[in-house]
């Protein structure tokens, strides 16, 4: 480029390049011709490059300080004025609209219909926007071609139609008919046929056909679709005809008189009131007109008849707790009133006995359930109670196995009571005898008023049988609903106190009746479900009470005659009834929990003095097995009294305590007070294992071989049980190992065979376990993982000049660290230099509008002035003019 001024070196550079100045050679003028789109392409190009090269300060070229030959490196050069141009622009588009609408606030204009009519209601305008969608939604319906049903036309599918001949689009009428022409014809025949396919087939081409032809063949078609239309037309008034003969049959079928009613006022079947009365006069007016004159009935006002008909109505709804609660205990009132008069040998009244014997008369929809409860034997049990007492039968196989006898409950006037005075009253009542004296069996009234305590429970039914025991519960609480008033809630809550009172008080020697127990506990469950919190809390009441029985027995001396550190039947009972009632797989539950605790402290804290005591405990062991079928939890106080209760009845080849294997506590075995439980097999010759009567123990007597054997045959049949429970137990073969040692040294060859075959069975059931878990079971081992690599440290280099290597640590969680750093302080030295670019390009367009601002009114104010020197020198001008004018007058 040429040295010189910028002008100068443009100037050159533009003639060098062929721009301008004279091109022309040989000194001839030559003929501008027109430039094509690949000179105006190389013109740009050089114009771009000679701007380049203009101005050096466009693009910047970093140094770099090892210079590699054929390496490519990123932002080695850059044009920061187009960079600067492209980041102006960029932030026009974005940043400045930002900084524009920074104070803009957004608004909603309300274009809905009517809103800013004054004249209108709101009333009006709700009305007029439905009428508007609506109208929208049907022009949409009518015009959508993207529902989902097919498209039909007359009931068939568009899309199964290949042409328009036989679809039937003229109309009826034979006037407009005669104008339309079929589309086939006016496709084939008016513009020469453009089918293709047609023209394919045929080897030879079509024949063109004379204008009288095609209007023949015109003709011929549309008198062909007139006469088919006609026919069409004559069927169908011929099979409209022949419905309206078959309507008089029907309506035979539909108005068919009722059998039940006599005399001219019978009512269609169908068509009567639902209060059993007969339907209005104009009903039979048009069942005689239909039936009695067939040939002149007349279809139109058969039709107009029936819309004036009444129409059937819904007789029986489904009613609510609360109604149906108001009924049953209404019901129960007037049975109960009926009952006191018939005693006292009143008449009823004949306004009482018309209003029993009228009966309402029987509908079309009479569902038959106005039933009279005196006639059929109405008690006033509810449904759900027979439910309740089937679920009970089902899950007591036998209800003697399921009922234990131990020690008797404390006596009533201990002195320590404590807190627990309320509780130990209703306790004490179990020393009282369980059968009340009854007189003569009396009828059953019907109300009852509702019991706060057990003493009035048992005033209520003094006089009434067992048997009739569940259903005076059921009409107290039908009678003491609590849709029925405010204050029945808190007395059925102390009734299910009162009815747990009660099973204590049946279950109870010297004459438990644990069938009274069994009818008292769907009620007991109903209560449980209405109002879970206070019977838990009644229940809680009664496991504080029999703790503190165990530890004043405890603390009194366990292997005392008289301590009752054994719970009793009735006590077993009550455990049993919570084990039925609540959930016993649950990890903390605020009945179960305490109760699983009593139980293994019963257990594992009192002593074995009778073979009531081994009784007690075996029953006890059977609801933990009860309690943990589902959760399987393992429970070493049941598994150690079934091992110790087989070691007390059975002979053995170990003498003392020491050569028992493993370690569980025998404090029992071989002492003084469990010698006379051991059972000799000369006493149980002849003898049968029976399924024991846990009702009689706590009369069975230690020298009764028959319960011994028992049992001792109830211990084993357990054993094998508690082994399937708990199978799956990691110290499975700690814990049974010593068991299945004991069972293997017992001395049973001189017994009946019945003994040997479930002792057999145990042993075999345990080693078969103990198999299995040893299969099971492997040792432990390391985890095996990847090997972990010796770790290698890049060497520090301290005399060098590389800034890689001096940068580079050996740690490498460190560098890690460090790298992130640097790229932060990057990235925040980037968003600094960005916020201030932003902030330059925000003050310079302040400036822009301050300097517009400047400028227009600096263009205001000269026009103004302008203005004003205008008028002033005119007005000079003026002044000037009259001056000269006075001169001339005064020269005069």
């Amino acid at each position: 480029m040429a040295k010189g001024s910028q002008l100068s070196q443009l100037k050159s550079a533009l003639s060098h390049a062929g721009i301008t100045g004279n091109n022309n050679q040989n000194g001839k003028k030559r003929k501008r011709s027109v430039p094509q789109e690949k000179d105006k392409e190389k013109r740009a190009a050089k114009l771009d490059e000679i701007q380049r090269k203009l101005n050096p300060f466009d693009i910047k070229v970093t140094k770099l300080k090892h210079d590699v030959g054929g390496r490519k490196l990123k932002g080695v050069t850059g044009k920061p004025a187009q960079s600067k141009t492209a980041g102006i622009e960029q932030r026009k588009k974005t940043l400045l609209k930002e900084f524009e609408e920074r104070h803009r606030a957004g608004g909603i204009i309300d274009r809905r219909f009517g809103e800013n009519d004054p004249s209108m209601s709101l009333e009006e305008r709700m009305l007029e926007r439905f009428t508007k969608e609506r109208q929208r939604a049907s022009k949409g319906v009518a015009f959508n071609l993207e529902d989902e049903d097919e498209l039909t036309h007359y009931g068939q599918s568009l899309s199964k139609l290949d042409d328009f001949d036989d679809i039937g689009l003229e109309d009826d009428d034979d006037d407009d008919e005669s104008g339309r022409i079929n589309e086939e014809i006016v496709k084939h025949m008016h513009f020469g046929g453009f089918d293709d396919d047609e023209n394919e087939d045929n080897e030879e081409p079509a024949r063109k056909k004379s204008k009288a032809e095609v209007m023949a063949e015109v003709i011929a078609k549309s008198k062909g679709h007139k006469i088919r239309r006609q026919i069409e037309k004559e069927e169908g008034e011929n099979v409209r005809h022949e419905l309206d003969h078959t309507f008089d049959s029907l309506r035979s079928l539909l108005y068919a008189p009722d059998p039940s009613a006599t005399g001219s006022n019978s009512t269609p079947l169908g068509l009567s009131d639902p209060s059993g009365s007969s339907i209005a006069s104009t009903s039979v007016v048009t069942e005689a007109t239909f039936v009695g004159t067939e040939k002149t009935a007349n279809y139109d006002q058969a039709v107009r008849e029936l819309a004036f008909d009444k129409r059937a109505k819904p007789k029986d709804r489904t009613k609510t707790e609360e109604e149906l609660a108001i009924e049953e205990k209404e019901a129960l009132e007037k049975a109960e009133k009926r009952r006191k008069k018939r005693m006292l040998g009143l008449e009823n009244s004949d306004s009482e006995d018309e209003g029993r014997s009228r009966k309402r008369q029987r509908g079309g929809d009479d569902l038959e359930d106005d039933f009279d409860y005196e006639e059929t034997g109405w008690n006033g049990l509810g449904t759900g109670l027979e439910g309740d007492q089937s679920r009970e039968e089902d899950s007591d196989d036998d209800g003697s196995d399921d009922n234990i006898v131990g020690q008797q409950e404390e006596d009533a006037d201990e002195s320590d009571s404590e807190d627990g005075d309320a509780d130990e009253g209703a306790v004490s009542l179990l020393q009282k005898n369980n059968t009340p004296q009854k007189g003569k069996a009396k009828e059953l009234p019907f109300t009852f008023p509702c019991p706060s305590t057990h003493e009035e429970f048992l005033e209520i039914v003094e006089t009434v049988d067992n048997v009739d025991l569940p259903t005076v519960i059921q009409r107290i609480r039908a009678l003491h609903h609590t849709s029925l008033a405010s204050e029945n809630k808190f007395k059925l809550q102390g009734l299910t106190g009162v009815l747990i009172d009660h099973i204590l008080y049946v279950s109870s020697p010297p004459n438990p009746s644990f069938s009274v127990v069994s009818s008292i506990f769907p009620h007991i469950v109903a209560l449980t479900k209405a109002y879970p919190i206070q019977s838990a809390e009644h229940f809680n009441r009664k496991l504080i009470l029999m703790h503190k029985n165990l530890k004043r027995g405890l603390s009194e001396g366990a292997l005392q005659p008289d301590a009752k550190t054994w719970p009793g039947p009735a006590e077993l009972t009550l455990l049993r009834v919570i084990g039925s009632l609540w959930p016993t797989s649950d990890m903390n539950h605020a009945v179960v929990t305490p109760t699983r605790i009593l139980m293994g402290s019963y257990l594992g804290l009192a002593r074995v003095r009778s073979l009531s005591d081994v009784a007690s405990g075996l029953f006890l062991c059977t609801l933990f097995l009860q309690y943990e079928q589902l959760s399987q939890r393992f429970v070493p106080e049941a598994v150690n009294f079934i091992v110790n209760s087989i070691l007390h009845l059975a002979p053995s080849k170990y003498q003392n305590v020491s050569e028992l294997p493993g370690s569980f506590p025998s404090p029992d075995f071989r002492s003084s007070h469990c010698l006379h439980l051991v059972l000799d097999a000369k006493s149980t010759k002849g003898l049968e294992v029976q399924q024991p009567n846990l009702s009689d123990f706590h009369t069975i007597q230690d020298h009764d071989a028959p319960s011994k054997l028992n049992v001792l045959a109830l211990s084993l049949d357990l054993l094998s049980r508690y082994a399937n429970l708990l199978k799956g137990l990691e110290a499975f073969i700690e814990v049974f190992d010593p068991i299945s040692q004991i069972l293997h040294n017992l001395k049973l060859d001189k017994f009946e065979a019945d003994l040997q075959v479930r002792s057999t069975s145990t042993k075999e059931i345990i080693a078969r376990l103990l198999k299995f878990s040893h299969q099971s079971r492997h040792p432990l081992m390391l985890q095996a993982h990847k090997a972990i690599p010796i770790p290698s440290y890049v060497p520090k280099f301290d005399s060098t000049s590389s800034s890689y290597l001096r940068h580079q640590d050996p740690d490498r969680e460190r560098n890690e660290a460090a790298k992130l750093r640097n790229e932060y302080k990057k990235e925040r030295k980037g968003a600094i230099r960005e916020l201030r670019k932003d902030a330059r390009f925000l003050a310079g367009v302040e400036q822009a509008k301050q300097k517009e601002k400047d400028r227009s009114y600096n263009e205001r104010m000269k026009r103004v002035f302008g203005s004003l020197e205008s008028e002033r020198a005119e007005e000079k001008a003026m002044e000037r003019e009259k001056i000269k004018e006075k001169k001339r007058a005064g020269r005069k």
